[in-house]
């Protein structure tokens, strides 16, 4: 059964369309509080697993459905790819998000016009799709031309590599050879065949470098999905015989906050009072540091506060405090004043690794229970790659990405990995330290990569508390959020589901079909 058509006792129900759903983090938060949600994904393998854990999904590109196909959903969230704007050096992230920007500004001009008529927003809309639509096929062009440079190059250093191979060239040697020809392209050697080789291999290079700084140029087509939410809101709150959502929960990297920005200036033309908030998610309780931006609305006129934080932010060398009203530590860094909860609560202590994996190991107690060990990130720190980042088992984890599975686990203090299993996460682990319920069934491949692109579903708790119960008081805010992270920590699947695709409407709650 699946959980959209589970009867529920709790007294708020709202109809949720999810998009760029993923495995579901976002989606099972929203189930322990009792709420209806259907989401959207193109991923095969993500949509194993929402399938397994009986979420209710579509499977598609977001950019095939529209908010009219679900105009009984009440409320929209979606965390659109946005890493083009993330991307480091050569201002491509910047080129990315500046263009994105000045869409947002062309729709905010055609539903601000006076008398703006449908056809006429329609018609930006169309006409934005068109030129994005241009440009991705563009890049793809641009992508398939890289493809093949990578592949000659590969071809060409396994022949340098054999060549010296043969010569009787140690593998020391040959390694520092190889390595100077990814640094420079300008050494030279004696050996005419082995010139030959080098200076095809490094024409390729020099050619590659044209295939990225045109790619980059051009961007890809993620630019263009991020204004996906924005057009769903837009044709609900314009086109006739659609209403306006009742609420609009979107979350990305630190990054997009100039989107969510600029979200919010058109949402406020269409009727809405918005918020955004950089989240830092150890504040929530997940035992985990990683920065979240949050742009949230309402239609109407019910102001939207900040999410109050209701544990500790993590600072490296402190020691965890029983709340905020005790002695901080000195090494800590400065006291930040906006941390401070809503009606004087004291927060609780950051959740540590230790602490997370402890409580998992509970309910399922054939997880392994460690010694006292470092987490060895697989990503170098400081700009040197060479330089792993720690950290100690009682503390909250690094932000977990899609190589946690690459993660080095020793023993604490030291470099001597544990042994055997105790080497690495498992996925269940990862899956927790991303405040996935320990029972969460992943299915179909790169799960490591599902888990690190989640939402975490602890974090979707406070925001959609909040965002969709407005009316309840402090003292009933805490308690409804104490019942869900119980409900989250023991929260079972239910019996997998049939995964929609694009016009299986029928019988659809969402659909009205």
């Amino acid at each position: 059964m699946s959980h959209i058509e589970k009867k529920d006792a709790r007294p708020v129900s709202f109809r949720i369309v999810d998009l760029f759903a993923g495995p579901g983090g976002l989606d099972v938060a929203a189930d322990v509080l009792g709420y209806q949600i259907t989401g959207i994904e193109w991923d095969n393998d993500a949509c194993a697993t929402r399938s397994a854990a009986g979420m209710d999904t579509f499977q598609g590109d977001v950019r095939k459905f529209s908010a009219a196909d679900f105009p009984r959903a009440q409320v929209l969230t979606g965390g659109p790819p946005c890493q083009t704007f993330t991307v480091a050096g050569h201002g491509a992230g910047r080129r990315a998000l500046d263009d994105v920007l000045r869409y947002i500004d062309r729709l905010h001009s055609a539903v601000s016009a006076d008398a703006a008529e449908w056809d006429d927003i329609s018609r930006t809309w169309r006409e934005i799709s068109e030129e994005l639509e241009e440009k991705a096929a563009k890049a793809a062009k641009i992508m398939a031309e890289k493809r093949e440079v990578q592949a000659l190059r590969s071809v060409e250093r396994a022949a340098i590599k054999k060549f010296l191979q043969e010569r009787g060239s140690s593998r020391e040697e040959i390694e520092g050879i190889l390595k100077e020809l990814r640094a420079s392209r300008e050494r030279d050697f004696e050996d005419a065949d082995l010139k030959r080789l080098v200076e095809t291999y490094s024409a390729l290079g020099t050619r590659l470098d044209d295939v990225n700084a045109r790619l980059e140029e051009q961007g890809d087509e993620r630019t263009g999905l991020v204004l996906q939410p924005l057009w769903w809101v837009i044709e609900r709150s314009r086109r006739p015989g659609l209403e306006p959502y009742e609420a609009v929960v979107l979350e990305q990297v630190p990054a997009v906050m100039p989107v969510w920005k600029k979200y919010a200036k058109v949402l406020a033309t269409l009727g809405y009072r918005t918020r955004t908030q950089l989240m830092f998610t150890e504040a929530f309780g997940v035992p985990q540091t990683r920065k979240r931006a949050v742009l949230m609305a309402r239609h109407g006129d019910t102001a939207i506060d900040k999410v109050a934080e209701t544990h500790e932010r993590y600072r490296p060398r402190a020691v965890p405090t029983e709340s905020s009203s005790a002695a901080r530590q000195a090494d800590t860094l400065p006291y930040d004043s906006e941390e401070e909860t809503s009606g004087g609560r004291p927060k609780e202590a950051w959740v540590s690794m230790e602490i997370a994996l402890k409580k998992a190991r509970s309910l399922a107690p054939h997880l392994p229970d460690r010694p006292a060990f470092t987490v060895v990130s697989n990503y170098g720190t400081g700009g040197d790659p060479g330089a792993r980042g720690r950290r100690d088992h009682d503390v909250p984890s690094a932000t977990i990405t899609g190589k946690v599975s690459r993660n080095r686990l020793v023993h604490k203090g030291t470099n001597t990995d544990l042994p055997g299993e105790f080497d690495r996460f498992t996925l269940a682990e990862a899956g927790v330290l991303q405040t996935f319920p320990v029972a969460y069934p992943w299915r179909g491949k790169d799960q490591s990569q599902q888990i690190g692109n989640a939402v975490p579903p602890r974090l979707a708790l406070h925001v959609l508390r909040h965002v969709l119960e407005p009316d309840l008081t402090d003292e009933e805010a805490s308690a409804r959020l104490e019942q869900a992270v119980a409900d989250l920590e023991t929260w079972q699947p239910g019996e997998p589901v049939h995964v929609r695709e694009h016009g299986q409407w029928e019988g659809h709650p969402l659909t009205g079909r």
